[in-house]
């Protein structure tokens, strides 16, 4: 007959919100209507977000372009079968 292991943790059993980070993530899965982010946050991030955007078009500017897709040669291809 095998036993139960006994747990000293009561984190499991737990129904209210206490200060504990796995009863946080629990209630804020459980309301996410309720969580928002700061404004304080979300005003740096589009900062952020914003010099990101001027860096990389920044550097696609001083990038060297090259052709993709380059206009086809007026030079016929040279005709000539494998050489044996």
């Amino acid at each position: 007959m095998t036993r139960r292991k006994k747990t000293r943790s009561l984190a499991d059993k737990v129904t209210i919100r206490t200060g504990r980070r796995k009863d946080y993530k629990k209630w804020r899965h459980e309301n996410p209507d309720q969580v928002t982010s700061s404004t304080r946050y979300t005003q740096k991030k589009r900062q952020q977000r914003k010099l990101q955007a001027a860096r990389k078009l920044a550097r696609q500017e001083s990038g060297e372009s090259i052709a993709i897709h380059p206009e086809p040669q007026t030079e016929p291809p040279e005709q000539g079968g494998p050489q044996s």
